[in-house]
C-alpha cells in the first residue's frame, strides 16, 4: 500500500476537513484549532509522500512509517465519518419533525447539544493530534524532504493499444508451439484402445503463456470446424469434479439445462450429451496430483467419438506422469529474447521494433532483459510506459532499485514495477482485490460497487462525473494495463492471473485479509485490531469459532463473503446466528456487509447500529423482511436483495435511505407499488427482472416512467394486454440504458390480437441504444419490426432472440448491428423476407431454429 496510494487517501480527508458540515460541527463544538492544525499537519506530510514512495523500497522505517500514517489517515477518516454520520441523522430527525434548516440554525443549544458522545470526542481528537504530530517529527528524523512528483505520465499518445484481450495480431512468438499443438488437436492420436480421447498437456511456469496459447488453439478456425462440442473450465486449486463437471455440462450447446444437484445424474447426462461426439475439453490451470479426481471427472467421457482431445494446462507435472504422459522435455519456454523485444515493443510502443524510437532502444533492451522472457512481465512493464516516450522514464525503470529485491512469493520484480507506476487511486483499488480468491471471477458492475462503498472512488466536488463512471475508468485502466484479463467463457467477467493475485496480497499486508484454511491458522491476533477489510470464502457451514478473535477487529471496514467460480443456486450455506447477533455489533465501522448466499432467514435488530455502512448484500438469503431500523443507515449506497424469494415488502421508512443509489430486487417478490414509491428517491438505480402487466387495459406500464433509473435488465411480460400505444410511449424507455431488454407477448394468437397495435407498442419500447447488450423479443404478434430493432446506432448490441413471433413475414436487416456475434430465431413459422419486404429477398418458410 503506502506512498502514493495515501496522495489519494488524504485528498478525500482535505475535503471533508473542509466541508461545510463539519466546519459547523467544529465550530459548535469549539474544535476549530485542531481541526486547522490537522490539515496543516497533513499538508506537510502530504509534501514529501514523493520522497518517502522513492524510499520505502529499501529502507524499513521509512516503510514502517507509511503503514502508520495510513492507519491514522483510516482512523481520521473513520472519526469525520462518524461526526458527519451523526450529523446527517440529526438533520434527517429534524426533517422528518416539519423543522426547516433554516429555522434550526437559530436554534443553537439544539445544534451545540445534540451531539452524543463528547468527551469521546475529545479523546478522539487529542489521540490523533499526539499521532499526527510524532509522525511530523518523525518525517524530519527520517530525512524525508519536499519532491515534484516526476512519475506520472507526461503525454498520452498512445492510448489506442488498450486492450488486453487475446488478439492473435498481437501475440508474438509461438507460432511453432502452436503448430505443433495444433497437428496434436486435429490428427488421429494413438490413444489406447479403452479411450476415444487424449491428453494435450501445455505445462509451464506461472505467466509464461500457457492459458493464451490455450485460448489461440481454442478459438483456431481449423479447431472450430473439427469439434462438434467445446468448453472451457478454469479449474484452479481446488479440483472440484462436481462444479467442473457441471462447468462442462452447461458450456454444451443446445437447450438450457436445468439444474441438476445430483453428481451421478450430472455425470449421466453429460455422458449422454457427449455420446458419439468429438469435442475438445480445456482444463485450464490444473494443480491436482490425485489420479483419484482426475478418474472422477473422466468417467463420462468414454463414449465421446474418437479423436476428441483434452488441453491441461498446467505449472506441475506429477498428475500428467501418473496418466503416462512424460512432458518433462515439453515444457513450455519463456519467450526468445527476439520476440520478447517484439512482444514488449507492441505494448510499450504499438509497434513491433525499436525502428523508430532509437533513444529508447537500449533502455528497452535492457529492461527486457531483466524479464528473462516472460509475457506477463513484459505485457505488464510494456503497458506500464506506453505513455512515456521519454528517455528518463525509461532509465528510471531500468534502474529501479525495485529489481534488486529478492523474489518472494513467485512475485517478480518486473510485475512490482508495473504495479509501482500505478496511480495512487490505481494501487488502492488494486490491492482492494487481494480480498478475492484466485480464480474467482469478477463482475466489473459489482466491483465498482465495493470500490464507492469503501470511499477509494474520490470525486472533486465540483466534478460532474460520477463516482460510477470513475470506477468504470478506474476498472478499463487496470485491465488494460493486463491487470485484470477476460475471463475465457464470459466476455461480461473478468479473472486475475494468479501471478497478479500474488502480487495485490503481497502489497495489501496490514490492511487487507483474505481468511482461507490455509491462513486462518497463522492469524497473529494481535494485528486483528489493525486490519481494516476482511473477506471469507464460502463454506456449508460457517461456525461462530472461525470469526470469535475478530470482535478485537474494531476497525473492521469490510466484512465479505465470496465464492469461486459460478454461483450455483442449489447449494446451501449457512452462518452462525452469532455471528449475526454477536459479532457485527462488535465491528461498528463496517462499510461493506456482504452474506450472500447465507440461508439467513432473519436480519438483526443490530444492523441498525452499523451507521458507517454503505454496501449491503442479502442476495439468495431466506428473509421475509428487513428490519424498520435498516433505515437507519444514512450512509447506505447499495442495497442487493436479488434472489430473496421470500421477502415481499421493504421497510415503511425506506425513503428515509437517501444516499441509496443501488437497489437490486431481481427475482425478489416485492410488491411493484412499493417499488413505484422508492423510485422516486433522487439518485436511486433499481435493478428489477420482471415487469409483469396484469390489467386488461396494459395501462400499468406507464408507471415505468417514474422509474427514472432503471438499471441493468428488465423483462416485461404481459404486452398484448396494452391496448393503447401511448401507454408504452409514456413508459420512456428511450431514456432508460438498459444492458438486458426482455419484451414477451402471450404465445396464444387469437382473433383479438391487433398486428398494428402490437407493432407501435413494440416501437415505443425502443431503449436507448448506449448500454443495450441483450434483446429477447417474444411471441410478438406483428407481421414486420420496427426499424429500431435492427439499427446500427445499437453500437454494442452483441446477443438477439427472436422466437415465437408467429405472424412475422420478415425479418429486419439484423446484419446491420455492428456487434453482433449470436443470433437466435426460432418459431417464426411464415417469415418469407429478411430486411423487410423491400430487403434481401426470399428467406425461409419453416424457420424453426436458426443460431
Amino acid at each position: 500500500m503506502a506512498e502514493l496510494v495515501l496522495s489519494a487517501f488524504l485528498g478525500v480527508l482535505f475535503e471533508k476537513l473542509s466541508s461545510a458540515a463539519l466546519k459547523n460541527i467544529a465550530s459548535y463544538k469549539g474544535f476549530d484549532a485542531e481541526i486547522k492544525k490537522w490539515k496543516r499537519s497533513l499538508t506537510q506530510i502530504q509534501g514529501v509522500l514523493v520522497d518517502a514512495s522513492q524510499k520505502d523500497i529499501t529502507s524499513a522505517p521509512v516503510k514502517r512509517w507509511l503503514n502508520d500514517l495510513q492507519h491514522l489517515a483510516y482512523d481520521i477518516d473513520d472519526v469525520l465519518d462518524g461526526w458527519l454520520t451523526e450529523d446527517m441523522q440529526r438533520e434527517s430527525t429534524h426533517e422528518s419533525e416539519g423543522i426547516t434548516s433554516k429555522v434550526r440554525n437559530l436554534i443553537t443549544p439544539t445544534c451545540c447539544t445534540s451531539f452524543s458522545r463528547s468527551n469521546t470526542m475529545r479523546a478522539q481528537l487529542d489521540d490523533i493530534s499526539t499521532k499526527l504530530q510524532d509522525l511530523v517529527k518523525e518525517k524530519t528524523d527520517l530525512g524525508l524532504i519536499v519532491k515534484e512528483d516526476q512519475s506520472r505520465p507526461r503525454n498520452n499518445k498512445n492510448r489506442r493499444f488498450q486492450t488486453s484481450v487475446v488478439d492473435p495480431s498481437r501475440i508474438v512468438g509461438r507460432q511453432a508451439e502452436k503448430e505443433a499443438l495444433l497437428q496434436q488437436l486435429l490428427l488421429p492420436a494413438d490413444e489406447p484402445c479403452d479411450q476415444n480421447y487424449s491428453i494435450v498437456p501445455i505445462l509451464g511456469m506461472g505467466g509464461v503463456g500457457k492459458t493464451t496459447l490455450a485460448r489461440l488453439l481454442y478459438g483456431d478456425k481449423q479447431v472450430k470446424v473439427h469439434f462438434e462440442l467445446k468448453a472451457w473450465v478454469c479449474v484452479s486449486e481446488e479440483f472440484d469434479s462436481f462444479a467442473i463437471s457441471k462447468a462442462i455440462f452447461q458450456s454444451m450447446p443446445g437447450e438450457v439445462k436445468k439444474e441438476i444437484s445430483d453428481f451421478n445424474q450430472l455425470q449421466e447426462a453429460l455422458r449422454d450429451h457427449l455420446t458419439g461426439k468429438r469435442f475438445l475439453l480445456v482444463l485450464d490451470d490444473v494443480w491436482s496430483e490425485r489420479r483419484e479426481d482426475w478418474e472422477t471427472l473422466v468417467r463420462p467421457f468414454y463414449t465421446c467419438a474418437p479423436g476428441s482431445k483434452i488441453i491441461v494446462t498446467t505449472r506441475k507435472d506429477k498428475l500428467l506422469k501418473i496418466l503416462g504422459y512424460n512432458p518433462l522435455n515439453k515444457q513450455l519456454e519463456s519467450l526468445s529474447y527476439d520476440d520478447a523485444l517484439s512482444l514488449f515493443a507492441v505494448h510499450a510502443l504499438g509497434v513491433r521494433n525499436f525502428d523508430s524510437h532509437l533513444s529508447l532502444k537500449p533502455h528497452g533492451e535492457g529492461i527486457v532483459k531483466k524479464c528473462n522472457g516472460l509475457p506477463l512481465a513484459l505485457i505488464a512493464l510494456g503497458t506500464s510506459l506506453r505513455t512515456k516516450e521519454d528517455e528518463d522514464s525509461w532509465k528510471e525503470v531500468l534502474e529501479s532499485e525495485i529489481w534488486k529485491l529478492p523474489v518472494k512469493d513467485e512475485i517478480i520484480p518486473a510485475l512490482r514495477l508495473s504495479y509501482h507506476d500505478l496511480s495512487g487511486p490505481l494501487k488502492q483499488l488494486f490491492a482492494y482485490c487481494s480480498l478475492f480468491p484466485k480464480d474467482f471471477l469478477f463482475d466489473k458492475e459489482e466491483l465498482v460497487k465495493l470500490w464507492m462503498a469503501e470511499g477509494f472512488l474520490h470525486q472533486p466536488t465540483l466534478s460532474d462525473s460520477t463516482e460510477e463512471h470513475l470506477g468504470h475508468e478506474f476498472f478499463d485502466e487496470l485491465l488494460s494495463r493486463s491487470f485484470f484479463q477476460h475471463a475465457p467463457n464470459n466476455e461480461s467477467l473478468f479473472v486475475m492471473h494468479d501471478l497478479m493475485n500474488d502480487l495485490a496480497t503481497s502489497v495489501s499486508v496490514e490492511f487487507f485479509l483474505r481468511l482461507d484454511n490455509e491462513n486462518e491458522k497463522n492469524i497473529k491476533k494481535e494485528m486483528l485490531e489493525k486490519y481494516r477489510h476482511m473477506s471469507f470464502v464460502r463454506e456449508e457451514y460457517v461456525a461462530y469459532k472461525k470469526f470469535e478473535a475478530f470482535e478485537r477487529a474494531k476497525s473492521l471496514r469490510t466484512f465479505l463473503a465470496t465464492y469461486v467460480g459460478e454461483v450455483e443456486s442449489w447449494r446451501r450455506f449457512y452462518l452462525s446466528n452469532k455471528i449475526l447477533t454477536d459479532l457485527l455489533p462488535e465491528v461498528p465501522l463496517l462499510r461493506v456487509l456482504s452474506l450472500s448466499g447465507f440461508r439467513i432467514s432473519e436480519v438483526p435488530e443490530s444492523i441498525g447500529t452499523l451507521r458507517h455502512l454503505r454496501y449491503l448484500n442479502l442476495s439468495r438469503t431466506r428473509i421475509t423482511h428487513l428490519p424498520e431500523k435498516v433505515c437507519n443507515l444514512y450512509n447506505l449506497q447499495t442495497l442487493i436483495l436479488s434472489g430473496c424469494d421470500r421477502l415481499t415488502k421493504l421497510p415503511n421508512n425506506f425513503q428515509k435511505l437517501k444516499n441509496l443509489r443501488h437497489l437490486d430486487v431481481r427475482y425478489t417478490p416485492i410488491l411493484f407499488q412499493m417499488l413505484l414509491e422508492i423510485g422516486k428517491l433522487k439518485s436511486l438505480q433499481i435493478t428489477l427482472s420482471k415487469f409483469n402487466i396484469e390489467s386488461e387495459s396494459g395501462s400499468e406500464i406507464a408507471k415505468l416512467k417514474d422509474f427514472k433509473n432503471l438499471y441493468e435488465k428488465i423483462s416485461i411480460v404481459g404486452l398484448e394486454k396494452v391496448q393503447h400505444a401511448i401507454y408504452a410511449h409514456e413508459a420512456n424507455f428511450s431514456q432508460k440504458k438498459l444492458s438486458e431488454l426482455e419484451l414477451v407477448w402471450s404465445d396464444e394468437l387469437h382473433d383479438s390480437r391487433n398486428e398494428l397495435l402490437e407493432k407501435a407498442v413494440l416501437n415505443e419500447l425502443m431503449p436507448c441504444p448506449d448500454k443495450l447488450i441483450q434483446l429477447e423479443i417474444k411471441s410478438y404478434g406483428g407481421l414486420e419490426f420496427p426499424n429500431w430493432v435492427a439499427d446500427p446506432s445499437f453500437l454494442y448490441l452483441k446477443h438477439v432472440s427472436i422466437s415465437g413471433c408467429k405472424r412475422c413475414t420478415s425479418l429486419p436487416p439484423l446484419a446491420q448491428l455492428p456487434s453482433l456475434k449470436e443470433l437466435f430465431i426460432r418459431g417464426l413459422l411464415e417469415v418469407i423476407y429478411v430486411g423487410g419486404r423491400n430487403g434481401l429477398g426470399l428467406c425461409f418458410h419453416a424457420c424453426n431454429s436458426l443460431k
